[in-house]
This record gives C-alpha cells, structure tokens and sequence, in this order.
C-alpha cells in the first residue's frame, strides 16, 4: 500500500518533483559553500539543516512573501541556536527554555505560514545545539554556517530555480481561527508544550543523552496537524516510519561505517525523498529523515545498532507525550476540523469547474488555473484530516466508509478539472472530435463529458457533505457567464454551474455532515 501511494500518487506539473529536485541542488550547495569557508562537518550539518528548513518549511502564497519569510529565518533562529548553546552547562534553564520555545513555535502558527515557518526554524535551531553538543564556542562558525546556508538556499530558490514565478499561488490553509481558548493554535500551543514536557521527563529517563529526540517527536507530530485524531495518526506513521528507516539503516548506513562518498550520495538521495513524499506519504518522509539522522551519524562516527534502537525508543516516547496530550489537554475534535476542511474542498472544486465552463464556452476572462492550483494544495490537507477515519483501527466502520467515498470523490473532482484546465488552456482541444486532456480522457470523452462527470461527483459531495455558506475569508464559487456568454460554435459545455447547487450559497440552509457525526 505505501509503494502504491508512494508511485502512483499524481504530480501535476511535476511540483513535487521538482520541489525535490530544487530540494537536492540547494542543499547541496549549501554544504559546498561552508565547506569552502573552511567549516567543520558540525558547521557543516548546521548549514544543511538550515536551507533544508529554508526550502521545507517556507510556504507563503507568493515569492514575495517566501523571500521575506526566507530572509527573516536567521532573525528567529539565531537568538534561539544563542540560548541553546549558552545553557548548554545548565540543564534545568536548558529545559525550559526548550519548553518556552516548544510553546512559542506553535503559537506562532497564529499569523500563518510566515509564523508557522519561523516557529519551526528557530525550534530546530534549539534541536540542532543539542544533536551536535554544541557550545558557546562553536557560535561564531554556527552563526556563519546559517547565514551563509540561507543565502545559498535562497540563491537557488529565488534565482537559479524559482519556478513558483510561473504558477498560480498557491493556497495556504490555516487553522480555524477564534480567540482565547478557542483559538486552535492556542490549545494546541498548550498541548505541545504539555506533551513536550512529558517527552522531556520521560526521555531522560530513557537516555541522559539523546532526550531531545522525544521531544523533537513530539513537536513534529504536532507540526501541521489540528485535531486530536491528526495527532494520533501523524503519531503512528512517525514511529512505523522511523522503525522502518531503522530497519533500512541497519541494512545500509551501518555497514557504511560513514564513509564519505556512499554517504553523500545516499544522503542526497535521502534529502530527495523527503521534499517528494512530504505530500504524499508521511511515514515515507519520516524513513528518509530517520536514514537521513542515521548517515549524519555515521559520519560523526557515533552509529551503531544500539543508538537505532534507542531513537525508536524516543520517538515512542515522543508520539506518546503527542497523543496524551492532544487526548487530554484541550482536545480539538476530529470531526469539526474534518468538516471544515472537506467544505472548503468542495467549493474549490465547484468554482474551478464553474470557471472552466465558462472558458470552454467561450468567456476568455474566466481562468480556472488559480482554483485548479487551489486545489490540489487543499488535497493533501483534507486527507490529514480525514486519515484518522480512514485509518484501519478505526473502529467507527460507517464513518470510514462515508469518508474513502468522499475522498474517491475528490480525486474524480480533481482528476477531471485537471483534463478541464488542460482544455480550456488549449484552443485546439474545443474540437469535437478531440478528446479531453489527461489521465480521465475516454472513448466518449472530451470537455463536454468531462463536465458531466464532474457534475455527478459534486452532486454526490453535496448530498454527502452538505451545503454551507462560505466560511470567513473564503469568497463564494464565482459564477460563469454560462447564462449570458454565447454559446460556443461546437457546443461545449457552459451549464455546469446549473445542474449541482452552488455550496456557497448563503441561501441554503446548512447540514451537518453526516461524516462527522458522533
């Protein structure tokens, strides 16, 4: 099942290929560039973390905005990667602050992905002082190791590569909001630092040594999750990932014994893995960053099977502290995110086709591009949060049925407006006797059926679902001139928008999802 997901999931426009890609090249240089400066192998791996994150993390909707995101990094992690290393002597004052900046990470979730960003770089620059040991006289080649990595990382983004120039924004999902208590990332900077201070506890108890790795599991269990059963499947795939990259570990890391070349090369192969299944497949993302630990340990010569061990252990302990605390300190629902997010799916879908309609029949004003790239970022979000139905443990069988159709639904949604878009970007394809653009195309295909099987899925979704206003912030389907545009000479299609009822419409009275109720 993880092979098939891993291979057959869809990469339109090859994104996550070349998201990986990108990934390689920018790490890559990264490293060469602090070699040249003369770093050591610990400025060395500090420098590769820091455009990792650089590329990983940053997600703002334009390139604007991931150059100030970018260039605000060293400002968030530099002052933390200080502490770090200043208290490094002073265990008590070290936890703590460890536990402050677990706090101020999620938090910062709160301004978006801007805040997202900068909370998880300077988290990791903490991680990264005590994964190296480091101290207040490895600063100065630290603080130059960072910089000089952002650069690089951001020289390869913003110049030699910056193919986002070229594409739609894309969306950037965010928790709900609400205020006090009722803000999600305020709960959930609660829990984090709760189940962070369980990790903490209970690491050292496990190993004097290595209690960081608890509470970085648990930190990366919360990054991107919402409700309680995200927390619990993200919690999951990250110990059946890292016990299945220490399983592979043992087969290849280990007998390398950190030997240079082998080691670079399965440590760029590592880096790509991360950037392509990031999207897809998390317990395929966490076997890359548990091979990735374990060759950066080989090189520090300090791997050895009982170390492999000893993470699988932390990373336990860590999903533990996660799920203990996403259980019982202000737990968010599973169902109210669930909803939320499935809604917001559904009048993305409906206003992508509405605009392709339009196009096809004949309105070159409508664009259905920017909706279709909306889409597929809101995809991945609505599987996080339908996952904790559709796990096989779940013992609430109806449920998971009600939630595979929903996402089958989806993906038919997704997969026509893809040959939709295509299309309507090709003049050549409003010819009877072409077919529709991509995988969806059939014997009796061309936009014109294409439509028609997009309307019956969004009909079904919206029986299924059920029809709500548009939530805050989010603008109502936009319309096509389906009614006044003329028609087109080949007769394709522009009444989509009439056959499903239009989820957006504040007319109609909202229903409770019959795939959230309790």
């Amino acid at each position: 099942m993880l092979l098939k997901r891993m291979f057959t999931a869809p990469d339109p426009g090859r994104t996550r290929l070349r998201f990986a890609a990108r990934a390689v090249l920018g790490i890559g240089l990264a490293v060469v560039v602090c070699g040249l400066a003369g770093h050591s192998l610990t400025g060395a791996v500090t420098g590769g973390l820091a455009a990792l994150l650089a590329l990983f993390t940053v997600a703002d909707a334009t390139v604007r905005g991931q150059a100030v995101t970018t260039a605000l990094l060293p400002a968030a992690g530099l002052p933390v990667l200080t502490v770090a290393t200043g208290l490094h002597t002073h265990p008590v004052a070290r936890d703590l602050a460890f536990l402050a900046v677990v706090g101020a990470g999620v938090y910062a979730r709160r301004w978006g992905p801007r805040g997202h960003s900068l909370g998880v770089f300077a988290f990791m620059m903490f991680f990264v002082a005590q994964f190296l040991q480091a101290t207040p006289g490895h600063l100065p080649e630290l603080y130059a190791a960072v910089l000089l990595s952002v650069l690089s990382a951001a020289a390869v983004r913003f110049g030699l590569w910056c193919y986002e120039r070229r594409l739609p924004p894309p969306a950037a999902p965010a928790p709900p909001g609400g205020t006090g208590l009722a803000r999600v990332t305020t709960r959930q900077a609660v829990q984090a630092t709760a189940g962070a201070a369980f990790a903490l506890g209970v690491g050292h108890l496990v190993s004097g040594q290595r209690w960081y790795w608890a509470v970085g599991a648990t930190w990366w269990v919360f990054v991107n999750t919402t409700s309680r059963g995200e927390v619990l499947v993200r919690g999951f795939r990250r110990v059946l990932g890292t016990a299945l990259g220490i399983g592979l570990g043992l087969a290849v890391a280990v007998p390398l014994h950190g030997a240079p070349v082998p080691t670079a090369v399965l440590l760029a192969a590592c880096v790509f893995g991360i950037f392509y299944t990031a999207a897809v497949s998390y317990t395929w993302m966490m076997l890359c960053v548990t091979l990735l630990a374990e060759l950066l340990y080989g090189l520090l010569g300090v791997l050895h099977p009982g170390l492999l061990a000893l993470r699988l252990a932390e990373t336990g302990v860590g999903a533990l502290g996660a799920a203990l605390a996403a259980l019982l300190v202000l737990p968010v629902t599973t169902h109210a995110v669930t909803d939320a997010w499935i809604r917001r799916a559904l009048r993305c879908a409906h206003a992508c086709a509405a605009e392709a309609a339009a196009r096809l029949a004949g309105d070159v004003r409508a664009d259905p591009a920017p909706r279709a790239a909306e889409l597929e970022q809101l995809l991945p979000r609505v599987r996080l949060s339908v996952a904790p139905l559709v796990h096989p443990l779940n013992p609430l069988r109806g449920r998971g049925r009600r939630a595979r159709r929903v996402l089958a639904l989806l993906d038919t949604c997704a997969d026509e407006i893809r040959g939709l878009v295509a299309a309507a970007a090709d003049p050549g394809a409003c010819r009877d006797d072409r077919p529709a653009a991509g995988p969806e195309a059939s014997p009796d295909g061309g936009p014109a059926a294409a439509c028609r099987r997009l309307r019956a899925a969004v009909e079904e979704l919206t029986a299924l679902v059920g029809d709500v206003p548009p939530a805050d912030g989010t603008a109502a389907a936009p319309r096509p001139t389906g009614e006044s545009a003329p028609a087109h000479p080949h007769g394709h299609p522009h009444d989509l928008e009439r056959a499903p009822a239009d989820p957006a419409d504040p007319s109609r009275a909202p229903a409770r999802s019959p795939l959230v109720r309790a």
